[in-house]
């Protein structure tokens, strides 16, 4: 498992699974041969995208950023739509640190997309509960409220079976919510209505993951937003803002999706100065 340490804090990537989906989706109108030449495609014009919760230790405390795809919450045929070719394996990649799931102190939800919240659950004989058991779950106030009820085009990625189990452990928030001191929940809109990203500062060492508004190291163009998206051009905004923010900081962005990356540093002009590659395993 790779990991990063940023001041106090301490990222290790876990195993959640992996899904692939269309590569012209998520990256818009951006044309393909621009952007196959930053990220591989397959013969399906489908991405591979990683889906692993970041453990996040810091001031005594275990969070997760998100938590993976789940374990057997997918239909044959969503599978086969969605290019699920690994399901989670949070709990094994825990038990390597010497932990369990009752570690984990808090979920920091950037957004409630399936592929971000499907492992909040988990399966116990024939009924779903709560996958972490002592976490409190944290996410925006819009984030909750759109997950409970969906609209026409929302409905097919905010699903009940991964929020009616941990009802009781959801804390919400409005704008900003520090987490410990120097870690913060910024609500930025954009991919969903009520997405967010986290920004922790010490001194001069910062990282910000900056989640779905650039869930790869080939969305670093501020231009470059998902067809999935509900606002783009709110992400297109947010996605400038805090590109220059952290290239001015010269701070580490983290990914959940990347297949390729951890984490990457920028100078202040956006070129690269540091990276985390993501480790590839036999079985891969």
């Amino acid at each position: 498992m790779e990991t990063l340490e940023v001041g106090r804090a301490k990222l290790t990537w876990l195993n959640g699974g992996v899904n692939h989906l269309d590569g012209g989706a998520m990256f818009g109108v951006v044309p393909k041969p621009l952007w196959t030449r930053k990220y591989p495609v397959n013969e399906k014009n489908q991405i591979e995208l990683r889906t692993d919760p970041i453990l996040l230790q810091i001031d005594g405390k275990n969070f997760l950023i998100d938590s993976g795809i789940g374990v057997h919450k997918f239909t044959e045929k969503q599978i086969r739509n969605f290019g699920v070719l690994e399901q989670s394996n949070v709990e094994q990649s825990l038990q390597e640190l010497a932990m369990t799931t009752l570690d984990i102190d808090g979920v920091l939800m950037t957004h409630l997309h399936f592929d971000h919240a499907s492992g909040l659950t988990k399966w116990q004989e024939e009924n779903l509960v709560p996958a972490f058991e002592n976490a409190t779950i944290y996410t925006t106030e819009v984030e909750w409220y759109e997950m409970r009820n969906p609209n026409l085009r929302s409905q097919n990625t905010y699903w009940e079976d991964n929020w009616k189990p941990v009802q009781q452990q959801v804390e919400t928030f409005s704008g900003e919510l520090e987490v410990v001191p120097g870690l913060m929940m910024i609500h930025t809109g954009g991919h969903s209505d009520g997405h967010a990203i986290l920004v922790f500062e010490e001194g001069e060492e910062v990282f910000i993951h900056m989640a779905d508004i650039m869930p790869t190291h080939a969305h670093q163009n501020p231009l470059w937003v998902l067809a999935y998206d509900d606002y783009p051009v709110t992400s297109v905004h947010q996605k400038e803002k805090w590109m220059k923010t952290g290239y001015a900081k010269k701070a580490w962005y983290t990914f959940y999706h990347d297949a390729h990356y951890r984490a990457l540093k920028f100078d202040t002009k956006g070129e690269l100065i540091n990276q985390v590659p993501r480790q590839r395993y036999s079985y891969e």
